[in-house]
């Protein structure tokens, strides 16, 4: 016999926008559940952005330090696979401390909406558990997209298990050259794996302007990485110490060895299933995204939906936001969602960070803007730091100065970019930036000195 139970939210999904809208739902008053399969804390905190920085993470020293470090690179990763499952561990516990603190209750088991107002939660054992509710956040999150030529499966891997091999290998292929495949083969790579990087397209990191790719394209080489574009992967035969992997360029066919293949072209969303996202009739792209509208509404105004379900870029910190304006939303309050100031960050080497319009997409839009731009090679910090490669580059309205965007490459991008996005929030111009007191020496002096450029240029109009 199913158990029932009647509720005012239900929240489908543990990730970062599912968690972040339970709490906020519970916080302002309504009884809330959230019903998750896996482990509390979704993809991001147990397969996804949580472990790949770790590890990440502990590359970068162990370059650093290994002329000085005994340790050979096996036991360094061993030793590194350990701690990413300690943080995992402490961010997943954290997960559930904050539902726990905030009177969410979690139920464990696959979610299958059977109507507009009801869904079914089968449980391990075989039980179910019914909840009616008025209220619904979608917040199901994405999987790894599989190629046709290459399924998922031996030695073809996709970031899920390439974050948990329990060795480190001597070889392997990713083929697919956006920011999972970068960050995974520069991880790889300073471990002292031999990576080959395979991009459909004519560059890597697509999306981003060739000039702030291009030091991370330099360090890729300084890495041992061979990156070959214009290559499409044809497909992969398998053999007990590793695969032969085929893929067509410039009219003809080619052959690469490894032990492992990763494969990093996307992710699908997890909208498909027996979740019931057809069963209740709500509107769906032809990638299988859910329709929503500014308040993160679909079709069905009281079933709303978030992140990587959604249009726009699949980041966590996308989910989060989009989840306390659902949830605000549901309350009754007046909200709605703003992408102008969304970053988007490349955890490379050297990073990458962008947020709001980039110099060609202006230029592109007739806009009269000026640009200002300044390096790290002069910045006292990035010279102590020996992390001098980059720049930092704002764009603005050239009559008013306003910020309309910036991007970054360059030491602690990910960090820095937060500036750019407060400064486009409150709706800052250059010269706002530039009389901002920095303290000396940091890297936050780049940011403000390209401001000063773009605010000089404003003043000589």
């Amino acid at each position: 016999m199913s158990e029932r139970e009647a509720i005012d939210t239900l929240v489908i999904g543990s990730g970062p926008g599912g968690y972040e809208a339970a709490v906020r739902a519970a916080r302002l008053g309504m009884k809330t559940v959230v019903v998750e399969r896996g482990p509390l804390g979704g993809v991001c905190t147990n397969v996804g952005c949580i472990p790949s920085k770790a590890l990440i993470a502990e590359a970068h020293r162990y370059q650093a330090h290994r002329q000085w470090n005994p340790q050979a690179a096996g036991e360094v990763y061993a030793e590194a696979q350990a701690f990413k499952q300690a943080v995992v561990t402490k961010q997943s516990g954290g997960v559930q401390f904050l539902l726990r603190n905030a009177g969410v209750a979690v139920v464990e088991g696959e979610a299958s909406l059977l109507d507009e107002h009801t869904v079914a939660v089968k449980q391990e054992g075989g039980a179910e558990k019914i909840l009616s509710f008025r209220h619904a956040i979608l917040a199901t999150g994405s999987r790894p997209i599989e190629l046709k030529a290459l399924p998922f499966g031996g030695r073809v891997l996709s970031s899920t298990e390439a974050l948990s091999l329990p060795e480190i290998p001597a070889s392997l292929i990713i083929v697919g050259g956006g920011y999972i495949g970068v960050e995974l083969g520069q991880m790889f790579a300073k471990f002292g794996v031999a990576v080959t990087l395979l991009e459909a397209g004519p560059q890597i990191l697509p999306g981003f302007e060739a000039d702030l790719t291009a030091p991370v394209v330099r360090k890729l080489a300084s890495d041992g990485i061979r990156v070959v574009t214009a290559a499409q992967a044809l497909g992969a035969e398998q053999h007990p110490e590793g695969l032969t992997l085929r893929y067509a360029k410039d009219g003809g066919t080619h052959h690469l060895e490894a032990q492992y293949a990763i494969v990093t072209v996307g992710r699908r969303p997890n909208s498909d299933g027996d979740l019931g996202v057809d069963r209740v009739g709500l509107q769906t792209t032809d990638r299988g995204l859910i329709v929503t509208d500014a308040q993160c509404r679909t079709s069905k105004p009281h079933i709303l939906a978030i992140g990587d379900l959604t249009s726009g870029p699949a980041l966590a910190h996308k989910a989060s936001y989009e989840a306390k304006v659902a949830a605000e939303v549901i309350a009754g309050n007046a909200a709605a969602v703003d992408y102008k100031a969304i970053p988007l960050v490349v955890f490379s080497d050297p990073e990458l960070a962008s947020v709001g319009l980039t110099e060609s997409e202006c230029k592109a839009q007739g806009r009269a803007i000026v640009v200002g731009k300044s390096v790290f090679s002069i910045n006292g910090r990035a010279l102590a730091l020996r992390e001098n490669d980059g720049f930092v580059k704002v764009i603005a309205d050239a009559a008013s100065g306003l910020l309309l965007g910036g991007q970054i490459v360059g030491a602690e991008a990910s960090t820095l970019v937060s500036e750019l996005a407060l400064a486009m929030e409150m709706g800052a111009t250059v010269e706002d930036m530039a009389m901002t007191i920095h303290p000396h020496p940091t890297l936050g002096e780049v940011v403000m000195e390209a401001a000063a450029q773009a605010a000089r240029s404003v003043r000589a109009r």
